[in-house]
């Protein structure tokens, strides 16, 4: 049973644009609609000059969570019901997120971690794909350890490829070059053992897609689009039916 008014969006990107857009065209996807007035109310705030969230986990520049915080105030004042952000990174400053507002927030760390283990019911051994914030914070190495999954990392030099990659990517280039690298990346992390792959960085499914690897590839994107829609029309409370 759906909720009689849907809850409003409130959507923390920019970080970066395309990525925001990636999970705003998989949100309306995701939803029944016939008619515009059949789809979400989102507020979104994307703004790209959110400090590095890399660097700053790195301890070379500054904190985005400040800002973050400051622009989760704003979409409660806007009208959010609760809260999503689209980056994996910066959930290493959900904290001072939560500690802004009075609205719940929805972590796609966590969310990524259930549906992956709805994917693959029997997971032992799990692959990530994350930028070296997402890793250094030990984000998905916390949410999957308390689940009795090993996550398997890249190693340093792949670390530093996709570093690269990252920024090839957030700089427009998709091309073959790009995307054969990833998915190397990924097969990499497979012959190492690992059962699934996550996307846990939201450029990753702008060049890997579930048909590139023999494997399942978790898309958090694509997680949090299907877990936002699923809660903004049945209420935060309602289970997800795997």
């Amino acid at each position: 049973m759906g909720l009689t008014k849907p809850l409003t969006v409130g959507v923390l990107g920019g970080l970066g644009p395309e990525a925001t857009l990636d999970f705003y065209t998989k949100v309306l996807s995701l939803t029944l609609a016939t008619r515009d007035q059949d789809h979400l109310h989102m507020i979104i705030d994307s703004n790209p000059q959110v400090p590095n969230r890399n660097e700053a986990v790195a301890g070379t520049g500054p904190s985005p969570g400040p800002m973050l915080a400051e622009m989760a105030a704003g979409l409660e004042k806007a009208g959010a019901d609760f809260l999503v952000m689209v980056c994996n990174a910066a959930h290493a400053f959900q904290g001072e997120i939560e500690a802004a507002v009075s609205i719940p927030f929805v972590s796609i760390i966590e969310e990524t971690c259930e549906a992956t283990l709805q994917a693959v019911p029997r997971l032992k051994k799990v692959g990530v794909l994350g930028s070296s914030g997402c890793l250094d914070a030990g984000l998905y190495q916390t949410a999957f350890a308390e689940r009795g999954v090993e996550v398997l990392v890249p190693t340093d030099t792949d670390r530093d490829l996709f570093m690269t990659l990252l920024y090839r990517i957030k700089a427009g280039d998709k091309g073959t070059d790009v995307r054969g690298s990833m998915r190397a990346l990924a097969e990499s992390l497979l012959g190492s053992g690992a059962q699934a792959i996550v996307a846990g960085c939201t450029e990753v499914p702008l060049v890997l897609g579930g048909d590139d690897l023999r494997c399942p590839l978790i898309d958090a994107t694509a997680v949090l689009a299907e877990r936002t829609v699923h809660y903004a029309l049945n209420g935060l409370q309602t289970p997800i039916n795997p």
